[in-house]
C-alpha cells in the first residue's frame, strides 16, 4: 500500500493538511461572497481601494473562522510532518477553492484553470510520496540554527526586498490592474512564514510532551514573525 513507507506522524500530517485545503479553499469563497456583499451595500468601500467595510460584514467573519480552522490544522500538520510534505497539500485548496468558484459563484473555469487543477494534484501526490522522513528535533534553538544559516537569511533578505519594492512601488500603480502583484506579496511573506509556522508547531509539541520551550526567547521571536506573515498576507488576500 501506498502509505506503508510513510510514518505514523506523516500520515496524520497528511490527514490534516488535507482537511486544512478543504476549510481555506471554502473559506477563500465564503469571504469572496461577503467582499462582495460589502462592497455592494450602502456606503462600502472595496477592499482592493483600501476600503475595510468588510470587517462589518458577517459572512466574510464566517469565512474567516472556516480560515482560522484550517489554518490550524495546518498549523498542527507541520508539527507532526515535514514542511516538504505539508506545504504542497496547500495547492489543493486552489481546487476546491477553483470547484466552488465555478459552481457558487458563477464563475468559468477555462481550460488552462482546469490544466492547473491536474498539475496541481500531479504536483503535490508526487511531493507526498516521496517525502523524506522528518529529522529529529530536540529544541526550538535547532530550527533557529538553521534558520540563520547565511544561505536561508540571505534567502530572507532578498524575499523582503522584493516585497518592500512590490509593496511600495508597484502595488499604487498596477494593484488594481494586474493581481498577480497581491498574490507576490502574500506568496512571498508566505515562503518565509513557512520556517516560523514549523519552528512554532515544532515548540509546541515539544512543550506539550513535557520539554518546555516557551523559556527559549527563539520561540517567541518565531511567534512574532508568524503573526506578522499573517496580518502581511490577510491584508492584501482581501485586496
Amino acid at each position: 500500500r501506498w502509505y506503508t513507507g510513510m510514518s505514523s506522524d506523516n500520515i496524520k500530517g497528511l490527514v490534516l493538511a488535507i482537511s486544512s485545503s478543504l476549510f481555506i479553499g471554502a473559506s477563500f469563497i465564503i469571504k469572496k461572497k461577503g467582499l462582495k456583499k460589502a462592497a455592494s451595500s450602502s456606503g462600502g468601500v472595496r477592499a482592493g481601494v483600501g476600503g475595510y467595510s468588510y470587517l462589518y460584514e458577517p459572512l466574510w467573519w464566517v469565512g474567516m473562522i472556516t480560515m482560522v480552522v484550517g489554518e490550524v490544522a495546518n498549523f498542527v500538520a507541520y508539527a507532526f510532518a515535514p514542511a516538504i510534505l505539508v506545504t504542497p497539500l496547500g495547492a489543493l485548496s486552489i481546487i476546491i477553492s477553483a470547484v466552488l468558484a465555478h459552481v457558487m459563484l458563477r464563475e468559468k473555469l477555462h481550460i488552462f484553470g482546469i490544466l492547473g487543477c491536474v498539475l496541481c494534484v500531479v504536483g503535490s501526490t508526487t511531493i507526498v510520496l516521496h517525502a523524506p522522513q522528518e529529522r529529529q528535533i530536540e529544541s526550538v534553538t535547532e530550527v533557529w540554527g538553521l534558520a540563520t544559516e547565511p544561505a536561508f537569511m540571505c534567502y530572507v533578505g532578498v524575499v523582503l526586498a522584493i516585497v518592500a519594492l512590490l509593496v511600495f512601488k508597484f502595488v499604487p500603480l498596477y494593484g488594481q490592474t494586474h493581481v498577480m502583484v497581491y498574490i507576490g506579496v502574500c506568496s512571498l511573506v508566505g515562503s518565509i512564514s513557512v520556517m516560523s509556522v514549523k519552528a512554532l508547531g515544532i515548540a509546541l509539541k515539544l512543550t506539550f510532551s513535557g520539554t518546555n520551550q516557551l523559556i527559549y526567547p527563539q520561540t517567541w521571536a518565531f511567534s512574532m514573525v508568524v503573526i506578522s506573515c499573517i496580518i502581511t498576507q490577510m491584508n492584501y488576500l482581501n485586496k
